[in-house]
């Protein structure tokens, strides 16, 4: 496979650059600027609509359409921390990414993302951006000491879904499968208990979902796109919720399932990798129970993959262990998940409206990937639909023959189905800045794609910094 030259590791769409055409590259920033201005006016719509929707009757359960926020304008001593990461990824980062040993460059991935989530954190201060964050009383630790006896709470764990259940759990460990509550019971076991080095975890494992996409990208694509997407992954407004919330540990355990299951399909030991992609797709469905439509993404690795009938069995295997561990100890995931739907809508969930939040969620979203990733994603979409047309669509897929541009957008797309389905169902209406976490990670990718990458970057950085400076989070 070729692959543009290192110059031009910094530009936007290869096929553009070589055509030599001044008016292609201008109609191809025209289509940026106008799919990012349909973005800003969903955003505006959801804002000026939700609030009157929140006055009106107070159906939203938000405090700052659509973001659960509330508009609280501060500085904390994350601040300068903050604005110097925000000025050296977009002054240093792109010719880094290019130039780094491939090795070097993930470690300054996840050790930037640190700095960066950790910063913006602690523009709350310490207490209320981190320490406090997985305290409250929707959260899991808040269950952590009726898990004395593991067997028996697991085997009792149904019982207690419902809301008018006898002592029935807090919303966030309802809302989800055993494991995620049993990461912080272990925690407490080792001597780590508590809201602070809950927060630590959550942040430490969360943005260790940039290196994964990295390597998935490499991987699949080739590492030219890895490269290239490597500043977008690192700055970017999502990592206001990775620091911290529960999701962002959830992102880091799922985009590990997702970059294992790559080097399966395409490296040297598929048993080994598909074994523990197998293992952390387990384990992802017994943390979140919205987070089996990684399957889309699994399918979508497969199908870019050259090794699959020798990694399934190993994969299939490694996906069976956590489910029959739990289901030894008593859990019913599908009993479970029946209740929570019902739990679902005994509290918000069955006053929010769908009507407002299929489509504000999306809004969520924007703020969330950022204007960067929004360009992307349209990049990605022509990227797509240009080879389409160019291979027509009943020919048949030969995926060994697409560019690293279509094998990228194929995996952003994938993700973006799956968050399309997760919005959809009707589960997920308003909080998606947190729940969609997960999926957010692989949009932002798409980022590889964009031209004049510094502005983009800046672009990313002054979202993140705004949002976090301006509103309080509830995560």
């Amino acid at each position: 496979m070729k692959h543009a030259p290192l110059r031009d590791r910094l530009g936007g769409r290869p096929h553009e650059r070589r055509s030599g055409r001044p008016s292609a590259r201008r109609s191809a920033r025209s289509r940026d600027l106008y799919v990012l201005a349909a973005a800003v006016l969903l955003v505006t719509a959801a804002g000026l609509i939700g609030l009157a929707i929140e006055r009106r009757d107070g159906t939203l359960h938000v405090g700052w359409p659509p973001l659960y926020a509330t508009w609280e304008p501060h500085v904390g001593p994350g601040t300068p921390a903050a604005l110097l990461v925000a000025v050296l990824v977009v002054v240093y980062g792109p010719p880094l990414a290019a130039r780094l040993p491939w090795r070097a460059l993930l470690g300054a991935v996840w050790g930037t993302a640190l700095a960066w989530t950790f910063s913006l954190a602690l523009v709350d201060g310490w207490q209320r951006g981190l320490a406090r964050r997985l305290t409250t009383r929707y959260e899991y630790l808040n269950a952590v000491d009726r898990f004395s006896d593991i067997p028996a709470a697991l085997r009792d764990f149904t019982h207690h879904i419902l809301i008018d259940s006898p002592a029935h759990w807090p919303p966030h460990v309802a809302g989800h499968p055993p494991a995620s509550t049993l990461t912080f019971v272990l925690l407490d076991r080792i001597g780590l208990g508590g809201g602070a080095w809950a927060g630590v975890w959550c942040v430490l494992v969360g943005t260790s979902a940039a290196v994964a996409v990295l390597v998935t990208v490499r991987a699949l694509a080739s590492e030219e796109m890895a490269r290239r997407a490597a500043p977008f992954t690192v700055v970017a407004p999502a990592a206001v919720w990775v620091g911290a919330s529960a999701d962002g540990y959830f992102a880091g355990v799922a985009a590990w399932a997702v970059a294992c299951l790559a080097l399966a399909v395409t490296g040297r030991r598929p048993w080994a990798f598909g074994l523990g992609a197998g293992l952390l797709f387990g384990l992802t469905v017994y943390l979140s129970y919205g987070l089996t439509l990684f399957a889309v993404l699994a399918g979508a690795v497969l199908l870019l993959g050259t090794r699959r009938p020798t990694v399934l069995p190993w994969l299939l295997a490694g996906c069976a262990v956590v489910p029959v561990v739990f289901t030894c100890l008593g859990f019913d995931w599908w009993e479970a998940y029946r209740l929570l739907v019902r739990r679902y809508y005994q509290g918000a969930g069955g006053i929010r409206p769908y009507g407002y939040w299929v489509w504000a969620n999306l809004a969520c979203t924007v703020l969330v990937a950022g204007p960067a990733t929004v360009v992307g994603l349209r990049r990605t979409g022509g990227v797509l639909v240009g080879a389409v047309r160019r291979t027509g669509v009943r020919a048949r897929p030969r995926p060994a023959r697409w560019s690293s541009e279509v094998r990228l957008s194929v995996l952003a797309w994938a993700a973006l189905g799956a968050l399309l389905a997760a919005d959809l169902s009707g589960m997920s209406k308003a909080e998606t800045e947190r729940i969609w976490l997960p999926f957010v990670m692989w949009l932002l990718a798409a980022g590889a794609l964009v031209r004049e990458v510094r502005v983009w970057l800046a672009a990313q950085a002054v979202l993140a910094l705004l949002l976090n400076h301006l509103l309080l989070t509830g995560w």
